[in-house]
């Protein structure tokens, strides 16, 4: 197999292992250090690949693990996960989750009503 095929072959395994392994959600340590290891992991896979190709592989990788646009504010990244999941938590507890939903249901119904009176106003000449 020539070997242009052989890397591109390389690269696609690296991406699909990048997706389904949840990496994209690593730190960045988290994230060189398992680069690193799945790296030589394809490097065993594909032994006719050589040293400047696996760095390419390491270097091709971990800009795919990093978004073109950054669109998480850096509180939420810098906050663990546990913590979220309490406040979430709590949010729910306190009702304030549920309060939100009912406005946003009070809020359609009321342009639903308001749009249903203005047909009714005009005798139903501009209905569809």
């Amino acid at each position: 197999m020539p070997k242009e095929k052989l890397f591109a072959q390389a690269r696609d395994e690296l991406f699909s292992h990048i997706n389904r392994c949840g990496v994209l959600s690593a730190t960045d340590d988290d994230r060189t250090a398992w680069m690193n290891e799945t790296v030589d992991y394809i490097g065993e896979r594909y032994p006719d690949l050589v040293a400047p190709d696996l760095q390419e592989l390491h270097q091709v990788g971990i800009r795919f693990c990093q978004p073109a646009i950054n669109n998480v504010p850096d509180a939420v990244v810098a906050e663990p996960v546990a913590e979220a999941v309490d406040e979430t938590a709590t949010e729910e507890a306190s009702g304030e989750a549920d309060n939100s939903d009912e406005q946003l249901v009070a809020s359609t119904a009321g342009v639903v009503a308001a749009s249903e009176v203005s047909q009714d106003q005009d005798g139903g000449a501009n209905a569809a």
